[in-house]
C-alpha cells in the first residue's frame, strides 16, 4: 500500500511593543529576548537506492581530517539517532564549522561540510542518490544498486496498482449492495471490473467479484424483460452476461485452487455461484453437478448448497430429485428451515384420502417437515402457507410458531 507524505506549514506571530508614559510613570513593554547561543540541524537521509535510511546515525565534529581518515578513536561532538522514516533532529549544537557524517553500522556513508551559528535552524538532508555520490562507488556496487532501484520501481508500481484494485473492489461492492433489491443497471461496475481483471489478472478475487457485476447486469436485463413481457431465456444479452459471469467464478476458482495458499470456501462459493447461474439458464444437470461440486471442496457448509440445490430442483418441477436434495440438506445442517419446506412441498402430492373419514392423510413424513419448518422460521415467507396447509389437515398449529411480536 502507498502512504502519502504529509507537509508541515510552520507559523510565526509578530509581536508589537508598545511602550506608553503617563504622568511620569514608568514604561512597560515586553521583555527582551535572551539571544539563542546554539543552532539546529533537521532533515532526511535518503540511501543509494531511494528509499529512507531506516536506521543510523548522524554524527558531528570539528575535526574534519581524523573523521575523513575514520579514526576509530575520534570522539564526536554530537551524536543524533536516524528514525525509521529517514529523519533526524540534532538540537542545541554550538556555534562551529562542523563535519556531519552518516553512520549506519559503523560504517562511514556520506558527509557534509555545515557550518552552524547561532540561532540556526537548518535542514541538510543527506541524498546518497546525487551523481557526485554515486561515481565514487564501486562499479560492483553501483551494479548492485541499480538492480535494487529496479526492484523497488517494479514494486512501488505494482502496489500503486494494488491501491487502485482495492478502491475499486470497495466501489463495486457498495455499488452492487445499492442495486440489488432492485436489479439496478450496474453496467459501469461490469467496465470497472473487467478493466480490474485487465490490470491484474492472477487475482482470484477480481474474477469473483467480476462475476457478481455480471451476474447483477444480467438480473437487470432479465427483469426489463420481463416488465415488457419478453421471456429472458431468449435474449442474448442476458444469457450472454449469465455465461460471462459463469466463466469468472470458474476463473476465480482456478486460480484460487492454484494459489500458495487455496481457500476452500473461496472456491466453493464460486462453484455455488455457477450452479445458480445454471439453473437460471434452464441448465439443470449442469446446476446441480456445479452445486455438489461446491459440497466436495466444502462439506462443512454442505446444507447450504444442498439447500439452493433442492430450491432449484423444485421451482423446475423436478420433485423427486428436490425431494432427495432437500433430504441431504437436512441431514447436513438440520438447521435450515426452507430444506423442510421443500420436502413437505414435495411430499404433499402423495397425501390420500382416509375413505371412512375423508379426511386428507399426509404421506410420512410430511406433516412433521412442515412443523419443522414453523419452528426454525415462525416469520419465515413460507409460514403463512404452512399454517394453511397444516389446517386443511386438522393439524393444530403449536402457538411456539407463531409469528412474534415485532419491535
Amino acid at each position: 500500500m502507498m502512504t502519502m507524505k504529509q507537509t508541515r506549514f510552520a507559523s510565526g506571530k509578530l509581536a508589537l511593543a508598545m511602550a506608553a508614559v503617563l504622568f511620569g510613570a514608568p514604561a512597560f513593554g515586553q521583555t527582551p529576548a535572551v539571544p539563542a547561543t546554539t543552532g539546529s540541524l533537521h532533515g532526511t537521509v535518503t540511501d543509494p537506492t531511494g528509499l529512507p535510511l531506516m536506521k543510523g546515525e548522524v554524527r558531528f565534529t570539528t575535526n574534519k581530517a581524523a573523521a575523513a581518515a575514520e579514526d576509530k578513536t575520534l570522539k564526536y561532538d554530537y551524536v543524533f539517532p536516524v528514525d525509521a522514516s529517514g529523519n533526524y533532529v540534532a538540537k542545541d549544537i554550538k556555534p562551529a564549522d562542523y563535519y556531519v557524517i552518516v553512520f549506519q553500522e559503523g560504517k562511514h556513508l556520506d558527509y557534509q561540510d555545515v557550518p552552524i551559528k547561532a540561532g540556526d535552524d537548518k535542514a541538510v538532508n543527506f541524498d546518497m542518490t546525487r551523481e557526485e555520490y554515486m561515481k565514487e562507488l564501486p562499479p560492483e556496487k553501483r551494479k548492485e544498486i541499480e538492480e535494487v532501484r529496479k526492484k523497488n520501481s517494479e514494486a512501488l508500481s505494482v502496489n500503486k496498482v494494488v491501491v487502485n484494485l482495492n478502491a475499486t473492489l470497495a466501489r463495486v461492492r457498495a455499488d452492487l449492495a445499492a442495486a440489488t433489491a432492485n436489479r439496478d443497471d450496474v453496467s459501469h461496475d461490469v467496465s470497472d471490473m473487467q478493466s480490474a481483471t485487465q490490470a491484474k489478472p492472477d487475482e482470484s478475487i477480481l474474477w469473483f467479484v467480476y462475476g457478481d457485476t455480471l451476474q447483477a447486469q444480467g438480473d437487470h436485463l432479465a427483469k426489463a424483460d420481463r416488465a415488457t413481457g419478453k421471456a429472458p431465456m431468449t435474449d442474448d444479452d442476458v444469457l450472454k452476461n449469465y455465461s460471462d459471469a459463469g466463466d469468472a467464478f470458474k476463473k476465480s476458482a482456478d486460480l484460487n485452487a492454484a494459489s500458495k495458499k487455496p481457500d476452500a470456501n473461496t472456491q466453493s462459493s464460486a462453484y455455488n455461484q455457477i450452479g445458480l447461474l445454471l439453473a437460471k439458464s434452464g441448465k439443470l444437470p449442469e446446476a446441480s453437478a456445479a452445486l455438489e461440486t461446491a459440497v466436495k471442496l466444502e462439506p462443512a457448509n454442505a446444507g447450504m448448497y444442498y439447500g439452493n440445490e433442492a430450491a432449484i430442483l423444485f421451482n423446475s418441477n423436478q420433485t423427486e430429485a428436490s425431494l432427495a436434495a432437500a433430504e441431504k440438506a437436512i441431514a447436513a445442517d438440520p438447521k435450515r428451515a426452507d430444506p423442510y419446506f421443500i420436502k413437505g412441498q414435495a411430499l404433499i402430492g402423495n397425501s390420500t384420502v382416509d375413505p371412512k373419514t375423508q379426511k386428507p392423510v399426509a404421506p410420512p413424513g410430511c406433516i412433521e417437515a412442515y412443523q419443522m419448518y414453523l419452528e426454525l422460521d415462525p416469520d419465515g415467507k413460507q409460514a403463512a402457507t404452512v399454517k394453511e396447509i397444516l389446517g386443511g389437515f386438522d393439524v393444530k398449529i403449536d402457538t411456539k410458531y407463531k409469528a412474534g411480536k415485532k419491535n
